[in-house]
């Protein structure tokens, strides 16, 4: 049940982010400039015309836009930075990616439907926000990939209004976890780099302590 239930979401994830990349070249062809197509009206997608440019950003910043309409900011982090764990770009590259997927990121949490992101970082575009090409010298300063601990590779995604971390998703895996869960997986040994800690009669997942922020939970 839990394998297809990981199945299942992944395969919606995979579906929206198919549907962002036509989507992308869509408006970008009809607004920004014509794409390469065959005679059937399909994209021709070649490294030349797609990657490493205008194209490549708008689509990035489009997809984590759309990302963080459908499901919130910090979900939509975590997947674009587990994007460039899986792929094979050069750092310079997943600079520009993530440097974008901030971009769209910041016009998602304001704006609820996909034609006025799509509008607004038309104009990020037209006004320089976006990384363009892998040389640009501008560094993207969040949350990286050679960040994540494969010993703690869970993030959180929600808080209750107390504070407390209510729902988690281990980046290598797929996994999405309630508090429960994720204590459950940790008490049967599962996440190594993780304890349960008490609060009262509240227990709760806790990072093992090490010398690095970034892998702070609890």
């Amino acid at each position: 049940m839990v394998s297809n239930v990981i199945s299942d979401f992944k395969k919606k994830l995979d579906q929206l982010l198919e549907e962002c990349r036509e989507e992308s070249y869509q408006y970008f062809d009809k607004n920004i400039r014509p794409l390469p197509k065959n005679e059937s009206g399909e994209f021709i997608i070649t490294r030349k015309y797609f990657y490493d440019n205008d194209v490549d950003a708008f689509r990035h910043a489009y997809t984590s836009g759309v990302f963080t309409q459908e499901f919130f900011t910090v979900f939509a982090n975590v997947l674009g930075v587990v994007n460039e764990m899986r792929g094979n770009n050069t750092l310079q590259a997943q600079n520009m990616d993530l440097w974008n997927n901030s971009i769209g990121r910041k016009n998602g949490e304001k704006t609820e439907s996909r034609t006025m992101l799509a509008e607004l970082l038309k104009k990020a575009l037209e006004n320089g926000e976006m990384i363009i090409s892998p040389d640009d010298p501008r560094e993207y300063k969040g949350l990286r990939h050679f960040d994540i601990d494969p010993e703690k590779p869970v993030r959180t995604l929600e808080e209750s209004k107390t504070g407390l971390n209510q729902q988690f998703f281990d980046v290598f895996n797929y996994k999405l976890m309630t508090r429960q869960e994720f204590i459950n997986e940790i008490s049967s040994g599962n996440y190594p780099g993780y304890q349960v800690a008490k609060r009262g009669d509240l227990e709760y997942p806790m990072s093992r302590a090490d010398a690095f922020a970034s892998n702070n939970l609890g």
